[in-house]
């Protein structure tokens, strides 16, 4: 049987992405499930390779379908950047190095949606350089729904025992009452739980919905966001036939998440969902798009930076991602 085409990306190839590519592509559990083909620049593959002392190769393609004859031992690369040292300087963001990591991006994406790749992982990228090179998106996700022309799409973190989804993506703090309208509610409630369903094969998954403020508001006390807008969009979601109940207070809700009592969670902002997430999935944590016609999923981490040429970051985070890419091309 055919193993699927995965396109992973780079990422900012002045962060962790480069060493985390290769180390994962090392592993043997990679080539078993999937037929991977990076999308980066060749200098900073080398580099990399160095660093991680791996004794991979690089095999230099000009098309996704030439990932075939890669020889063992080598990764195929469809190399779209051609940075220079200067451009390459470990843990700072440069205008090159953004400019071609928003590039893998838009490469990925078409070569996903022209059906020549099953899905796209992604490494992480630096959002400072791509906006330094005239690429003004608050993230991969933004971008990516922007080229898939949709926006339906819902951002999830997901790991063995959490799966947690956002209502609002990356915002800042004081916009979040703004923006967590009637609307937004149902429709991240929806596409979760489609979502949701996939991953786990349940045509029903169970959803727990978070509150905006805390103690669900106190009757009004501390916010009306839950009986006026949260609260209303979840019983529309019911009426629909999806299971979801709240709003739940998020200072509660996960300890009876992780114990696997709700299938997905659908948190309200940023760092409410992700902080507990991350403290039970910092190493295998996936973050997956939801809603978008193609599948993309990437690490829960950023650039490192700190971390950047020292061979030491962890690639468990992407090695998930792939996993995760390759599970979602056989959902139906």
């Amino acid at each position: 049987m055919r193993k699927p085409l995965i396109a992973i990306t780079m990422g900012d190839p002045c962060g962790v992405g480069p060493e985390i590519v290769v180390t994962a592509l090392r592993s043997p559990d990679v080539k078993n499930i999937c037929t991977p083909f990076v999308i980066g620049d060749r200098l900073a593959l080398e580099r990399a390779l160095s660093v991680c002392r791996s004794g991979l190769k690089i095999y230099e393609i000009t098309c996704p379908e030439d990932t075939e004859t890669a020889p063992l031992g080598a990764i195929a690369l469809l190399s779209l950047s051609q940075l220079t040292d200067a451009d390459l300087v470990y843990g700072s963001p440069t205008t090159a190095a953004g400019d071609a990591a928003f590039r893998y991006i838009c490469a990925a994406a078409r070569f996903c949606l022209e059906g020549r790749a099953a899905a796209m992982a992604t490494a992480p990228i630096s959002k400072e350089a791509m906006n330094r090179a005239g690429h003004d998106y608050p993230g991969h996700t933004e971008l990516l729904a922007e080229l898939c022309g949709t926006n339906d799409f819902v951002m999830m973190l997901a790991g063995d025992l959490l799966r947690v989804s956002l209502v609002t993506i990356h915002e800042a703090l004081a916009d979040i009452p703004r923006l967590v309208t009637f609307e937004q509610v149902l429709k991240t409630i929806r596409i979760t739980s489609a979502g949701v369903a996939r991953l786990t094969g349940k045509p029903r998954p169970r959803l727990a919905v978070l509150a905006l403020n805390p103690h669900c508001g106190e009757g009004g006390m501390f916010g009306g966001e839950e009986r006026e807008i949260i609260g209303p969009a979840i019983a529309a979601a019911q009426r629909e036939g999806i299971d979801a109940v709240g709003p739940l207070s998020a200072d509660t809700l996960f300890h009876f998440a992780q114990q696997g009592a709700y299938d997905g969670v659908v948190a309200m902002y940023h760092d409410q969902g992700l902080i507990p997430l991350k403290m039970l999935h910092f190493d295998d944590g996936v973050n997956i798009t939801l809603g978008l016609p193609i599948i993309r999923t990437s690490v829960d981490h950023g650039t490192a930076y700190d971390l950047a040429g020292t061979g030491r970051a962890s690639e468990k985070s992407l090695l998930a991602a792939i996993r995760m890419a390759v599970k979602m091309t056989k959902s139906p």
